[in-house]
């Protein structure tokens, strides 16, 4: 469970957004992204829970702002938290309901006024929570440490909730807790979406087209940068495709394109090969011999290189996963393994 949390001025401003439709949208837009995403976009925000409050946005505003009016001292009575769940992990409305009580009383507004929406236009659940930091009695909620103890929130919701358990921000753990390796899913997820749609492109134009589709802005100058449906902004060479690379991935799929087709399906049909049904032991090895001295002439045709060469760049060996990828046909491995424990049985 990942939680923010941030303070405003405009009470009419953030419930608006928390609790409306984005004003950016049309109705036919909204319409076209439903179907297309499978979401809800039109009256994408339900209210799952008042306290000390109840009306449509604007009346809750008002509301807000006569309570706020108790204290002139605060510059910044909003308080807006949202708290979202890990993709692909759900929660009932009462569970909801439940976590948004603990963070109230865990952050001393339970008295105070505040609002629950549940937004329903995202893949990844999660609520969105307005409330008024001052209270009936003049008083202020106090936010020390606020940063902290949101982090420590969220840890206690996993476990209760049993949702997917992260660690703390590295400036909030142990030193022995910030020397556990972190896997930063945003990236990683950014960086299987490049991978893959550079497998299924062959110009830029194409490659920027989709990854748009995938909901990524893309900007590109001297580097390139990919921007996903969250607003947060990554540099391709963060996630080890800088636009070097993607321009060096994309002249080689243009090389390839450009192999005569006989090469390509020779090739192929060598990969793919299948030994066939009904040979005794001794063809099947006779068959197996001939195909492997027709894989090493391919291993020297240009088109293999070619091959091996965006092979590498695609699963980087420093990755650690080029280990576990080869252009190898899985008939050549087992002939190479079998070999291999033959040698250590002579030894």
């Amino acid at each position: 469970m990942i939680g923010n949390m941030t303070l405003g001025q405009s009470f009419s401003g953030c419930i608006g957004y928390c609790l409306e439709d984005k004003i950016n949208l049309s109705e036919e837009q909204k319409m076209e992204l439903s179907i297309n995403e499978n979401l809800q976009h039109k009256d994408r925000a339900e209210v799952i829970y008042y306290n000390n409050c109840f009306g449509t946005a604007s009346e809750l505003a008002s509301q807000f702002n006569e309570v706020r009016k108790l204290s002139s001292r605060v510059e910044k009575p909003v308080l807006h938290i949202s708290l979202r769940l890990a993709p692909g992990e759900t929660l009932s409305k009462d569970q909801l309901i439940e976590i948004a009580q603990a963070c109230a009383a865990e952050f001393k507004f339970d008295k105070n006024q505040y609002v629950c929406a549940l937004h329903k236009d995202t893949r990844d659940q999660h609520i969105h929570i307005v409330a008024n930091r001052v209270g009936y009695d003049g008083k202020a909620v106090n936010l020390t440490n606020n940063y902290r103890r949101m982090a420590n929130f969220c840890r206690q919701m996993e476990k209760k909730y049993n949702l997917r358990e992260v660690l703390n921000p590295r400036k909030f753990l142990s030193k022995e807790q910030r020397l556990i390796p972190r896997q930063d899913m945003r990236k990683e997820r950014l960086k299987n979406d490049i991978r893959n749609t550079l497998q299924r492109v062959t110009s830029y134009q194409e490659f920027e087209k989709k990854m748009k589709a995938l909901g990524y802005s893309v900007l590109k100058g001297r580097g390139i940068s990919f921007i996903d449906d969250k607003k947060v902004k990554i540099k391709g060479s963060e996630v080890g495709f800088s636009l070097s690379k993607i321009e060096r991935i994309l002249d080689l799929l243009q090389k390839i394109e450009m192999v005569p087709q006989e090469e390509k399906m020779r090739a192929k049909m060598i990969q793919e090969y299948q030994p066939r049904p009904g040979l005794t032991i001794s063809q099947k090895l006779i068959e197996k011999t001939y195909m492997t001295a027709q894989f090493e002439q391919l291993q020297h045709s240009p088109f293999f290189k070619l091959q091996d060469e965006l092979f590498k760049i695609l699963f980087d060996p420093q990755e650690g996963e080029y280990q576990s990828q080869s252009l190898d046909p899985h008939w050549l491995m087992e002939l190479k393994r079998k070999k291999k424990k033959q040698q250590r049985h002579h030894l």
